[in-house]
């Protein structure tokens, strides 16, 4: 049997903004259901003990994150959630406590990436706040700037980042600037549980993108699955669009759906260092996983 370090689970696939690193997605807006969600509990439950609320979507949009929360716990898994932050001011209440919650990230890129953003020390603040209380909980904190670019930012979107990284420094009396401490894909840790993280700006793949050799490694169905929120399984979070459609949990069990004929040649491609899937092989993502192990 196939076990995960994580299953993502997208528990709505609607968001508040619209980031220019993320495109919408095409599919119906929905958001699932407890009841749906306490049965895909139940069926990953042999796979992994940690869950991540997120492919697409924005978790805090879901009215009953707090149920969700209730229910992850009361199975025994741990929950990680991505968000963008701007919600906090009506669903922090509803997260903060919750025995499940293991870690929060927050796109703090987000803010530049949604055209139309304002107040970025508001933001920001309310931000610091909830990490705050969050961290004296025991919860980890991971503040992400993923808006690097291989050719260096512009000098607008540096100055945007030390804005916002100004604001950090200060709140955690910093003695150093983060930039000299921070390597891309790799963090620093800024306080007690919480830490910031820089890297290059994140592409979704797409099959309108190029196609290489198709060489190479990934670690879709190996340490990561996930469930959409209409219950497709992908194999891993890249997949927002549900290309590679491995089956449905409404109708399959994702114990069946992970060992099914087109997982496993997924799976055993990957072990011959090759992508048979034409979506794998348009994803610039796999390249940073080298030829792995």
């Amino acid at each position: 049997m196939k076990t995960f370090k994580k299953v993502y689970i997208e528990i709505t696939s609607v968001c508040n903004l619209a980031c220019s690193f993320c495109p919408q997605t095409a599919r119906k807006a929905n958001f699932m259901k407890p009841e749906m969600f306490n049965d895909i509990l139940d069926q990953i439950k042999p796979h992994t003990n940690h869950i991540y609320l997120h492919v697409k979507g924005e978790p805090l949009l879901h009215p009953k994150i707090d149920l969700l929360l209730d229910a992850a716990h009361e199975k025994g898994f741990k929950v990680n959630i991505t968000t963008n932050g701007t919600l906090l001011h009506k669903a922090g209440a509803k997260i903060l406590g919750k025995p499940a919650l293991r870690q929060m990230n927050f796109s703090l890129h987000s803010f530049d990436g949604h055209e139309g953003s304002e107040d970025r020390e508001g933001y920001v603040g309310s931000v610091l706040r909830f990490a705050r209380e969050a961290a004296e909980q025991g919860v980890l904190i991971s503040f992400r700037l993923w808006n690097l670019t291989e050719d260096n930012l512009t000098n607008a979107q540096r100055q945007r980042n030390r804005e916002t990284l100004s604001m950090l420094e200060k709140e955690f009396e910093l003695a150093y600037k983060i930039e000299e401490k921070v390597e891309p894909g790799k963090g620093v840790k800024i306080a007690k549980n919480i830490y910031l993280n820089q890297d290059y700006e994140f592409q979704w793949p797409s099959l309108s993108a190029p196609e290489d050799d198709g060489k190479g490694f990934c670690h879709g169905l190996r340490t990561q699955a996930g469930v959409l929120v209409d219950g497709t399984v992908v194999p891993c979070c890249l997949d927002g669009e549900g290309v590679i459609n491995l089956g449905n949990v409404q109708s399959s069990s994702f114990s069946e759906i992970v060992e099914s004929e087109r997982a496993n040649n997924l799976f055993y491609g990957f072990s011959r260092r090759e992508a048979v899937e034409e979506l794998c092989r348009k994803c610039g993502y796999r390249k940073r996983f080298g030829t792995g192990a």
